[in-house]
């Protein structure tokens, strides 16, 4: 009976730990892997002597992402040069696409993620400064709580997220879908029809583009640069499809019925200040498999 109940209360904050896990290690798939962890040690332990199961999890998550991040650096593996944060899509319900087997509290728990903007500046900060800021400013674990996680005090801990938030900082985009929308259906428009000022105008001036393509980050950085590489991404025999990437305005691009790419687009102030273009063979077989669809680069 206790192990029933304990699944029980592990499922009601299922969503709530894959939020700190991904906001900690902008991968779905190691998300998962500390979400599951994190049950396994749950399963062994006396939930008897387990005051606030929920604020617990948080605890082990938390600590198990950490480790995680420390072992990254220690390997010198999976900087920004040589990946993009994984993202989560949905599909538009409106669309044609086949969206696999999503169910709606899937859905949910994907559409809620942070945006990839965030991901991308919270993967420059350390180990240490991401949790603090990621615990406090986004899920508001007080500062002692974090600190003993960290063996550190607890000004110090406040200096770790203070010293992230500025890092952090500019970096909120546009709240409404719909706003975000127009722009990115603007940007597509323009490209299709090959207008330069059109473009132009749709982008900030210090917008910048990171492509992945498989062989590390491709950077271009001013409007008139991503403009000018804005027509890769609007081929006459790719279909380009509206997508929630990490809850923001993205869009999944098809290539006869399958998958080619994901965009995830910033808008700020009615224009687009930073793309992220997932095209190497392997996000996109990731992406593929998790929206029931065909990857275009498949060798096979």
């Amino acid at each position: 009976m206790q192990q029933e109940w304990l699944a029980e209360r592990f499922e009601e904050e299922r969503r709530h730990l894959f939020g700190v896990a991904y906001r900690m290690l902008g991968s779905t798939s190691e998300a998962e892997d500390a979400v599951q962890d994190a049950w396994l040690r749950l399963s062994r332990s006396d939930a008897d002597e387990i005051d606030n199961i929920g604020g617990w999890l948080t605890t082990v998550v938390a600590r198990v992402s950490l480790n995680m991040l420390r072992s990254r650096k220690t390997r010198g593996e999976l900087s920004l040069e040589d990946r993009l944060p994984e993202p989560t899509v949905v599909l538009d319900d409106t669309g044609n696409l086949h969206t696999g087997t999503q169910d709606p509290a899937e859905r949910a728990m994907l559409a809620d993620s942070v945006s990839i903007a965030l991901l991308v500046v919270l993967d420059q900060l350390s180990p240490d400064e991401r949790l603090a800021f990621v615990l406090h400013d986004l899920f508001a674990v007080p500062f002692d709580e974090i600190a003993t996680m960290l063996d550190r005090s607890a000004d110090s801990t406040r200096q770790l997220a203070s010293r992230a938030r500025r890092r952090v900082r500019g970096r909120t985009p546009e709240k409404a879908v719909t706003a975000q929308r127009e722009v990115v259906d603007a940007f597509f428009a323009a490209a299709q029809d090959g207008d330069l000022d059109r473009l132009i105008g749709a982008l900030h001036p210090d917008v910048v583009l990171r492509a992945d393509v498989g062989a590390g980050i491709t950077t271009y950085r001013g409007a008139a640069k991503v403009a000018g590489n804005a027509v890769m991404y609007a081929h006459a025999d790719r279909v380009t499809h509206a997508a929630l990437v990490n809850g923001s305005a993205g869009v999944a691009i098809t290539f006869h019925g399958k998958l080619y790419s994901v965009m995830a687009f910033t808008v700020v102030d009615g224009r687009i200040t930073e793309i992220e273009a997932y095209a190497s063979p392997a996000q996109v077989a990731n992406l593929a498999a998790s929206l029931g669809l065909e990857s275009a680069h498949d060798q096979s």
